[in-house]
């Protein structure tokens, strides 16, 4: 897989280039199937598993590539997104002489199912910060638990503090993942694997240790990233998710895309970006704190 240097204006666009070159935008509209990761789909030629390197992308602050890959899946590598931040940063970014486009939320966009629910909001007139805020709760059976990351994707540090965070499953359900035709190239290498706790024996992690304490939390907020970088342009609001995943994370997306009176097209003062033969920009220091 390269990332190649796009034009001002291009998005991100991945290219198939073991069928003729063909193109797929990385946008809500191509959105072809959402279950254990995020597929992208135009015209039969399908592009999966995008989550993390668009959250890499939409972290370091690029607006404009070309992604290259001869093949349908996007590589897991150690099922962060920091692999792809690193080859960015190595690669270096620049910097282009058009303002860069927000998506500035104008008013709420709620998506729920049960007590689950993630929804999109502006800031209040009193409310400090004009960025791209996210608070995530999670809650799975232990080990996990329950857990909270709050922090501001535009002032803060994604690639110290959310790039790192892995995926992460439950051992006992890989049969029926694998039958699934999914994590096919997944191992301990590429995602934190856990035992459920049982009457007798309490959960653990199997392939420790963990990056961060709350490094499920802070995953889910990185493949929130990814998911919401299909929308186009960066989000210029609130996000607040319960319980979520990729199927809400995506159906939110379609909503805002649909009704275009929740939003408008805004600039800030930053130049787009690109990257310098092959990759990325930081984002410049998320604060999370824990509930």
């Amino acid at each position: 897989m390269r990332l190649v240097p796009a034009p001002a204006g291009s998005g991100v666009v991945f290219r198939r280039s073991d069928l003729d070159d063909y193109e797929i935008p990385a946008t809500g509209r191509n959105v072809a199937k959402v279950s254990y990761a995020t597929s992208l789909m135009r015209q039969g030629v399908l592009i999966s598993t995008t989550e993390h390197l668009l959250s890499a992308l939409i972290g370091l602050g690029v607006d404009n590539v070309i992604v290259e890959i001869d093949n349908l899946e996007v590589p897991i590598l150690d099922g962060s997104s920091l692999p792809y931040v690193e080859a960015i940063l190595n690669a270096g970014i620049k910097r282009q002489r058009r303002k860069r486009e927000y998506l500035r939320i104008l008013r709420e966009i709620e998506v729920r199912d049960g007590s689950k629910f993630i929804g999109v909001y502006p800031f209040a007139e009193a409310q400090a910060g004009e960025g791209y805020s996210i608070h995530y709760s999670i809650d799975f059976p232990e080990p996990i638990g329950r857990d909270t990351f709050i922090g501001d994707l535009e002032a803060g540090d994604y690639a110290n503090l959310i790039a790192p965070a892995r995926t992460f499953g439950f051992k006992e359900d890989e049969a029926m993942l694998r039958d699934m035709g999914l994590i096919r190239g997944v191992s301990d290498a590429s995602a934190i694997i856990l035992t459920r706790s049982t009457e007798t024996l309490a959960g653990r992690v199997q392939n420790g240790p963990l990056r961060f304490p709350d490094e499920f939390v802070r995953h889910k907020v990185l493949d929130l990233i990814g998911d919401l970088a299909l929308a186009g342009r960066r989000i210029w609001g609130r996000v607040v998710a319960e319980r979520a995943g990729h199927a809400m994370h995506t159906a939110l997306v379609q909503r805002l895309l649909q009704d275009r009176s929740a939003w408008e097209l805004a600039h800030r003062y930053e130049e787009t970006a690109e990257p310098v033969g092959g990759a990325a920009t930081v984002a410049e220091s998320l604060q999370p704190s824990h509930a």
